[in-house]
């Protein structure tokens, strides 16, 4: 019954193994065939080709080396220990033995080696110079980036295989001692009974016996059972003897001195090669250490500091030549027999590090911290520098804007494009309109609203795009539907961001099912979408059943079918029928009758699982964007190289991620209707970059190689411009001495979204920077200062053309107050006419949402806008448009549209069109009627009283400020109407 199922067991096991196997075989077949339909097998075959490249040499090395070490151990275990004449198992069984120790304990380390390390290794040898040093070693950055985790692996694998190695050879001589047992007691007859196991009251006694009897218990039945499969079921040694003594009743052992010494010298030969193999291990890991300096984080910057660099690195250097010492006099003690000679180093290491570590900590605390600023200069201006360099803001133009309140109407007049193109909705009440009312259908989804450019009827304007998806969760779920009928979403919407209908909704350019465009230069003749955001099964194409292509306008039951004409999918011959079936572990696959040798089955759709199984080393943007170029629809995916062994860069999130260097160098472009999936090289600066097209040349293409229609809608990532602004807060400070102190450190600024105060992000508008002449697509973020709520900067990314990554700060005076973002929202707060109809909005079963607030420069000038929305408390209500918060200079208007507010700040026909025949007068500055200005200087007396009451003195500055340009502007009104009032001379 035992051997039954033991049998059994081993066959379970045997089969569990092959299935495994076959499971995996059936993986890489499939993979194979989808990267061949995309064009890259090099691709593929890289990590194989390289870990048999690396892996077959390796093996076999290791594997010779260990079988000759092992028949090295052999013979001096023959040579120097005396054993019983009749060997348990033939030489050459023995010699098959160590070889297959040494295959297996090849194969142990050489997949450990090869898997973890082949991309290690081919960033190794294909490494890019950065042509950057650091400061202290001297060495090109690309040292720390490509070879320095490589080299710190391998040092940590290499540990792992001298303690395997150790236990192999424990392993090994076990075998020996089983197979071959050692004379370590000479037998010796026992005739006489009062030297008999027993005494004579039957109890049992430790006699001259007992240290063989000891290890006959203890290993006695191993040896022996581990024997018996060589030697007949006898054992080894026969007659069921232990290589420790004869168990025999009748006899006795006596301790054979010579043969004991013979085995301890051998013990001691390998104990002295492990303890010299560890003693330089722990050389070669403080060597490493010293590089770990230039990322430490003690005090008050990132990377070697002061201390590190006079006491910590001097402690490693000392403790590496100590571990080579240690090792040497390790050796010579052992061989010796001096003990004192084999601890003495070790123990000067332990003394040597905790004086070093105290050494360390007085130092820093006596004579860093009283004089920090002076002791550790050199060492924050490497900080300051390598953080720059390592997120891309060392090239960061910095142009100084006034901030005026000089705006006149012509001004406005001037800047068209970007009063045009001020966004006025907002992502999630445009999402909530396309889902409500160009869904269509329920299967169809709006993912998500993307933001971009193009030509509209001859204007450059900003819009919002969203694809139109097929819910997969959404259809019923049965096989034909899923996987034959279903297959793909169809056409996109598209509205300008700054115009609204009568009810307050986006304006609609393309719309419907099939795509109706209401824009000259976009035509969508390809509207299918196979792949996308919401892709996630598997589909067959060219099959006898025809797909679903789109509802048609009569009945619901009246819809349009298709068959796929593109290239895409994996053509279905009978094999590849199999392969998949069993990869998807469907065997309708296989039986189904609807599928044809023409048929194709298409996989890995979804554009993100897509991109990520090609190309896994870089990170991939988590908002992937849709455009129509030439008819088509395709997806742009905004990829990074990343690193965490950027010199004296600070992570950009130390308690979660120690990245702390970025470029975003690759963009990834996938074709919504075929799959094709490019890689576009757009930053061939980046050395990582250029080491991954070293690595795989066939999958990289030149930025040249884009199509310009594609160029003109790459746009710089909100998410690495996120980072760099937050990056930036700090380390704009170039003077140490002031990134020391802290004295300009500055906060991204606040605004009130929806009904709570959040950090502001990044925003795209199409505009005309300062100085320039022509609108561009941009991105732009706000400082304040740390703790204030005035405005101090404006970073700004440009996307287009020859600019594109450019970053340009626009830094206020020092010497005025300029409003923040959370001053302005505090100003709509204590408008009586705005905070009147939120309190009634919201009282009578609605509720109002704030939109985000835009920072518009013009000129020299910044003009605020705020969307506010009104949304139903009622189940599927759609958030509207309902005003337009437009402040400037102090002044807030509050109108139903962008353009009223406009006219009312700056005059009649300012934002909208001056009515047939009406000269609307000049009003430079925006300045009202003096009544208006008298009402305007009283309401901000009436503040700056109130924020000295409350102690807010910023607010009260700014107010009294206020003051003073309404008076200003009173003056000249009410000189002029003096003027007319006294009679002159000639009168």
């Amino acid at each position: 019954m035992k051997k039954t199922r033991l049998g059994l067991g081993v066959i379970i096991v045997i089969l569990m193994v092959v299935a495994a196997g076959f499971g995996g075989l059936v993986n890489f077949a499939t993979d194979y065939l989808w990267f061949k339909e995309l064009g890259y097998t090099s691709v593929f075959f890289k990590q194989l080709i390289t870990q048999l490249e690396i892996g077959i040499p390796s093996f076999l090395i290791i594997m010779v080396l260990t079988y000759f070490y092992l028949r090295v151990l052999k013979r001096g275990y023959y040579k120097r220990v005396d054993t019983v004449d009749a060997p348990a198992v033939s030489e050459k069984t023995l010699n098959r033995i160590s070889l297959g120790l040494g295959a297996a304990f090849g194969v142990l380390v050489t997949i450990t080696t090869v898997t973890g390390l082949w991309f290690q290794i081919l960033k190794y040898f294909n490494s890019s110079s950065f042509g950057v040093k650091d400061p202290i070693f001297g060495l090109d950055v690309s040292f720390y980036i490509f070879r320095l985790e490589f080299i710190t692996q391998l040092n940590q694998i290499a540990i792992g295989i001298v303690l395997a190695f150790a236990a192999l050879t424990l392993i090994y001589y076990f075998i020996l001692l089983s197979m071959r047992r050692p004379k370590i007691f000479d037998q010796q007859a026992n005739a006489q009974t009062n030297y008999s196991e027993y005494g004579e009251d039957g109890q049992s006694y430790r006699n001259n016996n007992n240290f063989g009897n000891a290890f006959n218990g203890l290993f006695g039945e191993a040896f022996g059972k581990f024997g018996q499969s060589f030697n007949g079921g006898q054992g080894f040694g026969g007659g069921g003897q232990s290589p420790f003594g004869n168990s025999s009743k009748n006899s006795s052992s006596k301790l054979n001195n010579e043969n004991l010494k013979e085995l301890l010298h051998i013990a001691s030969n390998q104990l002295t090669v492990l303890g010299v193999i560890f003693f330089l291990m722990v050389g070669a890991n403080f060597f490493l250490r010293q590089y770990d300096l230039l990322y430490s984080h003690t005090g008050v910057l990132y990377g070697a500091g002061f201390t590190d660099i006079n006491v910590t690195l001097w402690v490693y250097r000392a403790m590496i030549v100590l571990s080579i010492l240690a090792a040497i006099f390790f050796a010579l003690g052992i061989k010796r027999k001096k003990y004192k000679m084999v601890f003495t180093v070790p123990i000067i290491m332990i003394i040597l590090g905790a004086i070093g570590t105290g050494a360390a900590i007085g130092v820093q605390n006596l004579v860093v911290s009283p004089d920090e600023i002076n002791k550790e200069s050199q060492y924050l201006q490497n900080n300051i520098t390598f953080t720059q360099y390592a997120y891309d803001l060392q090239g960061v133009t910095i142009k100084n804007f006034p901030a005026t309140n000089s705006l006149t109407k012509q001004d406005i007049a001037n800047n068209m494009g970007t009063i045009q193109n001020i966004r006025i909705n907002d992502y999630e009440p445009a999402k909530k309109f396309y889902n409500q009312t160009q869904s269509i259908r329920p299967y169809y989804s709006f993912d998500g609203v993307d933001v971009d450019r193009y030509m509209i009827n001859g204007e450059y304007t900003q819009t919002f795009l969203s694809a139109r998806e097929i819910d997969e969760t959404k259809i019923r779920q049965e096989w034909l539907n899923k996987h034959l009928k279903y297959t793909h979403g169809y056409g996109i919407t598209l509205s300008r961001v700054d115009k609204v209908t009568a009810s307050g909704q986006p304006d609609m350019l393309i719309d419907s099912i099939p795509p109706v465009s209401d824009v000259e230069e976009i035509d969508i003749t390809r509207p299918e979408i196979y792949f996308g955001e919401l892709t996630g099964n598997y589909i067959l194409v060219k099959t006898n059943e025809e797909e679903f292509d789109y509802p048609s306008r009569g009945e619901e039951e009246d819809n349009v079918y298709t068959t796929y004409q593109g290239d895409a999918g994996i053509k279905l011959s009978f094999l590849n029928r199999a392969l998949f079936a069993i990869k998807e572990q469907s065997l309708k696959l296989l039986v189904s009758t609807n599928i044809t040798n023409e048929s194709r089955i298409i996989i890995n759709r979804n554009i993100m699982e897509r991109a990520q199984k090609i190309m896994p080393f870089l990170q991939y943007d988590a908002d992937p964007y849709i455009v129509t170029v030439d008819g088509k629809l395709y997806w742009i995916i905004d990829a990074y190289t990343t690193s965490s062994y950027y010199p004296y860069s600070e992570p950009y999130d130390l308690m979660r991620s120690n990245m702390n260097y970025i470029r975003n160098s690759v963009k990834v472009v996938v074709d919504a209707y075929n799959g094709d999936t490019s890689y576009y090289l757009v930053n061939d600066e980046d050395p990582i970059a250029a080491t991954y097209a070293k690595i795989y040349p066939k999958l990289f293409k030149n930025f040249e190689e884009m199509p310009e229609s594609l160029k003109a809608h790459i746009r710089y990532p909100n998410a690495m411009f996120n980072i760099q602004a937050n990056v930036y807060k700090r380390y704009h400070m170039n003077d140490v001495k002031v990134f020391y102190q802290g004295e300009d450190l500055w906060d991204i600024s606040n605004e009130i979204f929806g009904t709570e105060e959040v950090q502001m992000t990044p925003n795209y508008y199409v505009m005309k920077l300062p100085g320039e002449s022509d609108v561009e697509f941009i991105n732009s973020i706000p400082y304040t200062p740390s703790g204030k709520r005035n405005m101090t900067g404006l970073l700004v990314a440009r996307n287009d053309g020859p600019h594109y990554g450019q970053l340009v700060l626009y830094q206020m005076p020092k010497d005025s107050f300029v409003d923040g973002p959370m001053q302005i929202e505090s100003q709509i707060d204590q408008s009586p006419e705005i905070s009147k109809e939120f309190s009634l909005w919201n009282s009578s079963g609605s509720t109002y949402i704030r939109g985000n607030l835009f920072i518009i420069p013009i000129e020299n000038s910044l003009v605020y806008v705020e969307p506010v929305y009104l949304e139903a408390s009622n189940t599927g209500s759609l958030p509207e448009v309902k005003r337009v918060i437009v402040a400037y200079g102090g002044r807030i208007a509050y109108e139903p549209t962008l353009g009223a507010a406009l006219d009312s700040l700056f005059g009649a026909g300012t934002g909208t069109p001056a009515a047939p025949g009406e000269e609307p007068q000049e009003q430079p500055g925006g300045a009202h009627t003096s009544d208006e200005l008298i009402r305007l200087a009283n309401e901000a007396f009436e503040n700056a009283t109130r924020a000295q009451q409350n102690g807010d003195w910023s607010s009260y500055g700014q107010y009294l400020n206020q003051l003073k340009d309404y008076l200003n502007q009173l003056m000249p009104q009410e000189t002029n109407d003096l003027d007319q009032q006294i009679p002159t001379d000639e009168q």
